[in-house]
């Protein structure tokens, strides 16, 4: 098979252009605010009414504006089935208003959405809005530390919100530790937390980062957890921003575990290794749809972690999926 470190980067420029060290910060330091807004903690899905993070309570423009400059592109947007938005890059405008937010959203042409919190919202009252807009939530992320009380009120709330995936979104240094070994106790306790969800009809995930990537005794952690937990009941959600900014090529992946990704972060980078809008930056993602098949694609999520301008960066987004795939 081919070596998932050797293979070309899927990128649109020379490999140089990007992830130079002294350029690495800013993707880096939304890994830290990524995990505190996710840190709701066992009180999330469990508690069938997950938080918003204080982090984002001064929204960056008003609701108003937002839904007006949905409503100017929402005519030539139209709509393409399994053309899906990770809703953390609107995390401020949901903060604000979700029931507006989620019909911008839906203005602008998605139709599956992926939750990572409920913004004080119960599930059924959450699901009740999607009805109304025509949206579906196949996935929502919930943290590692949510499943220490069992999987009965997450399988419980999952079920009411639609989703079809429950998916493990980060690790912490500490819940990563420092050997190998540690990621071979999490694939075995991803195989249980999979079976138990699998009774009920759904499916587990685990998404990655770029330091699952990074060489621990010897071996690659993100490929411990391929090989050691089980693809019955394990599957994963591929941020392909984070796999290339680690210097692995997505299609060596697909090619070794083929059907093992149903789920993609579509995310950009820019020529300095940071964030940017999809289509927009230096990732080749015409030749990593090619092989959406071998993947086993099933839902691609447009994400941005640090959209200046949520609503132009979700419309560009939605543009650039449609034609992938088109």
């Amino acid at each position: 098979m081919t070596d998932p470190k050797r293979s070309s980067l899927h990128i649109r420029k020379p490999s140089s252009a990007f992830y130079p060290a002294s350029q690495a910060g800013t993707a880096e330091d939304m890994l830290l605010s990524r995990r505190k807004f996710l840190g709701f903690g066992a009180a999330g899905l469990a508690g069938a009414a997950l938080l918003s993070s204080p982090l984002f309570s001064n929204p960056a423009f008003a609701l108003t504006a937002a839904n007006n400059t949905a409503d100017k592109t929402a005519a030539m947007a139209g709509r393409v089935g399994k053309t899906g938005l990770q809703l953390y890059t609107v995390r401020d405008l949901m903060a604000e208003n979700v029931a507006k937010t989620l019909k911008m959203v839906a203005k602008v042409g998605y139709q599956e959405l992926e939750f990572a919190g409920y913004f004080e919202h119960k599930p059924k009252d959450l699901r009740a809005m999607l009805d109304g807009e025509g949206l579906t939530a196949p996935s929502c992320h919930l943290p590692i530390e949510a499943f220490d009380n069992g999987t009965d009120a997450i399988i419980e709330a999952a079920l009411t919100m639609g989703h079809q995936y429950v998916v493990i979104p980060y690790l912490t240094e500490q819940q990563r530790g420092t050997s190998i070994d540690t990621y071979q106790k999490l694939a075995a306790r991803f195989n249980q937390i999979g079976e138990a969800l699998h009774k009920a009809g759904l499916k587990f995930a685990y998404h990655n980062h770029d330091f699952e990537f990074q060489l621990t005794d010897k071996q690659v952690p993100y490929d411990v957890l391929l090989a050691q937990t089980d693809p019955r009941y394990v599957t994963m959600e591929l941020d392909l921003f984070w796999t290339i900014k680690a210097k692995r090529d997505p299609l060596a992946y697909f090619a070794k575990h083929p059907g093992r990704f149903p789920l993609w972060h579509v995310k950009d980078m820019d020529s300095t290794g940071n964030f940017a809008d999809v289509g927009k930056g230096i990732i080749d993602f015409k030749a990593i749809f090619a092989k959406a098949d071998v993947a086993g694609l099933q839902h691609p999520f447009i994400e941005h972690d640090a959209a200046k301008d949520p609503v132009a960066t979700i419309t560009q987004g939605f543009t650039t999926l449609k034609s992938l795939r088109s």
